[in-house]
């Protein structure tokens, strides 16, 4: 496996891929998934991290934690323990000239917990974060 492939497939993530720079797609990222109703809940800078505590240099690499309240206030209805798997998790990472942006499939997460009332929450989370992926690649172009 060449260092630009992954071993997470398709059905675990959501993702597009953008030649663009990393900040407009950042910010595409935070538009599209506001306009679907999430917020964000936490913003890590892995690069910057990385470089403080341990002086390693990389490609712009964040995770977004991102959430939509009245779902999320769902899902713990459905299932208590299913906190363990939230924020949505969207990775925006610069990789081989481009941008990379990948979201967690909360249908392939969600199945992990055997609870068949979570599933339709599940694709309904999904067909969210799918418009907001696609809405980021019409943004800012391919």
């Amino acid at each position: 496996m060449s260092k630009n492939e992954t071993a997470l497939g398709d059905s675990n993530s959501l993702t597009t891929s953008i030649a663009r720079p990393f900040e407009q797609v950042i910010a595409a990222v935070k538009g599209a998934f506001k306009d679907e109703g999430f917020g964000v809940l936490s913003e890590i800078d892995v690069q910057k991290a990385l470089q403080e505590k341990i002086g390693e240099t990389m490609e712009p690499y964040t995770i977004l934690g991102m959430c939509n309240p009245p779902l999320a206030s769902r899902a713990i209805k459905a299932e208590h323990e299913i906190g363990v798997f939230l924020p949505c998790n969207v990775l925006v990472h610069a990789c081989g000239g481009r941008v990379h942006v990948r979201a967690q499939d909360p249908v392939a997460l969600f199945r992990i917990i055997g609870n068949p009332d979570v599933e339709p929450l599940a694709l309904e989370v999904r067909e969210r974060i799918a418009r907001a992926i696609a809405a980021v690649s019409s943004a800012v172009g391919p």
